[in-house]
């Protein structure tokens, strides 16, 4: 049996942190897994700034709010999920993806939380496993699972490596550079018939 999983921030949805820095004015968040591979050194680096600009959970959720799936993301979850089970695989956090999940129809979601205070600000972020995505994907093969991963960033490389077979999607040329030998592709139709192909 198959089992699609997909990462959801440049593959699905537009960067979280990326739409949040252009909103909020403070480029130093457009910093992405894409940029920087240890996301733990990443989120602390985002909660520092955040905690500087004295920016909380409700300021990061009025934009996520506005932020709808890729051209075509929809659709192409739709019909992939009429062929086989299907997973997202986040770092993402509760706390910010419940808007998204329902205009992307409800696919099953895995991810992280953040631990909130008070006053609303963010205090940590805290990863269900370490790492996430690869742990996921070899879990998800030790209880009969054939995984088919995709990914845009450093940290989908994991789990689309450890995969039966996977995918790059909307990824860079820095990391289509390094991992030749991973199919790439851009945009939707040409992804959903790759998929089509080895299931």
């Amino acid at each position: 049996m198959n089992m699609v999983c997909l990462d959801m921030e440049g593959v699905l949805v537009p960067e979280i942190w990326i739409n949040f820095a252009e909103k909020a004015g403070i480029p130093e968040l457009k910093r992405t897994t894409r940029d920087e591979p240890d996301y733990n050194k990443l989120m602390k680096y985002r909660l520092d700034i955040l905690r500087d600009h004295k920016l909380g959970i409700k300021d990061i959720q009025d934009v996520i709010a506005q932020i709808d799936p890729l051209p075509g993301a929809v659709e192409f979850l739709d019909e992939l999920r009429t062929l086989t089970q299907v997973v997202v695989i986040s770092d993402t956090f509760e706390q910010f993806a419940k808007p998204l999940m329902k205009k992307l129809h409800w696919p099953m979601l895995m991810c992280n939380s953040l631990e909130i205070g008070d006053d609303g600000m963010i205090i940590t972020h805290k990863m269900r496993v370490q790492p996430s995505k690869l742990t996921t994907v070899r879990a998800l093969q030790t209880i009969g699972y054939d995984t088919i991963a995709a990914g845009d960033s450093h940290n989908d490389l994991g789990m689309i490596l450890a995969s039966k077979h996977g995918f790059l999607f909307k990824s860079t040329d820095a990391i289509k550079a390094e991992h030749p030998e991973l199919p790439a592709y851009e945009d939707f139709p040409e992804f959903l018939a790759a998929i089509k192909e080895v299931l």
